[in-house]
């Protein structure tokens, strides 16, 4: 025997059907489509915690990397090096020879204690503006006899420069430890016009202290500048390092 059928009942079985085989795909495909980590490690991070907490993925770290700033440079000039050879000995000994043996010395010592250093020449192209903590340019006097008080260093400072008195500073601190280190005499009374006018004054920046030092005489003085150019390379060493550390310039009570 044949029940009757009620419509009503039947759509309403149909449209629950149709709702579950909808559900069905939509799983199907969502399993499908969603990567396993995020599966394995996300949702059931999530779901072992009971959902109290929503899975959050790690931001990868996108802060910019601080740029360094330039470090502080010293400028040291070989006198002579790359132009002519300056003061020549009857042996053939040469300034330029001994300047850019000092010259080199005392950059390695300025490096050793930290600082960049450019190792200039005579007439190098980077003195056009040059900017440095301080420049010393580094000469030796006549190998010629003159008398026996031609011996003992000299040292000048860029004149006209904007801080005058920063220029002057690095003066008296070569001044003071460069006799402590070498045992010269400051030969005051020999400072010529060449030394206060020296062409790098009016080629570097106006705002960088420079100084030339003579850093004794080729002929009385020729052993020590010679025989211990590392001895001489210590004087000027400490002597800008007393200037840019701003040590007490009478500290060794030399003047």
């Amino acid at each position: 025997m044949n029940l009757p059928t009620d419509p009503g009942r039947t759509n309403f079985f149909g449209q629950v059907l149709t709702i579950m085989l909808i559900g069905a795909v939509v799983a199907t495909l969502f399993t499908s489509l969603t990567p396993a980590s995020i599966l394995a490690t996300g949702l059931a991070e999530a779901f072992d915690a009971g959902g109290q907490e929503a899975f959050v993925p790690a931001l990868p770290n996108e802060f910019p990397t601080p740029t360094p700033r330039p470090r502080p440079v010293i400028g040291i000039v070989a006198g002579h090096w790359g132009n002519d050879p300056g003061a020549v000995c009857a042996d053939e000994l040469t300034e330029a020879e001994i300047n850019l043996t000092i010259a080199t010395l005392v950059r390695d010592q300025l490096v050793a204690e930290g600082f960049d250093v450019d190792l200039l020449k005579e007439f190098d192209v980077r003195l056009a503006g040059y900017r440095a903590l301080a420049l010393v340019s580094i000469h030796a006097d006549s190998c010629d006899y003159v008398n026996d008080q031609a011996t003992g260093f000299k040292v000048a400072s860029a004149i006209g420069s904007s801080d005058q008195s920063r220029s002057d500073r690095l003066s008296a601190c070569l001044r003071s430890r460069y006799a402590v280190q070498t045992g010269l005499t400051y030969h005051s009374t020999s400072i010529t016009v060449d030394m206060t006018s020296y062409h790098a004054f009016d080629e570097i920046h106006h705002e960088t202290p420079a100084v030339i030092v003579e850093t004794g005489f080729m002929n009385l003085d020729r052993q020590i500048l010679t025989r211990y150019p590392d001895q001489v390379a210590h004087g000027i060493t400490a002597g800008v390092l007393c200037f840019i550390r701003n040590e007490d310039v009478n500290l060794t009570g030399s003047q």
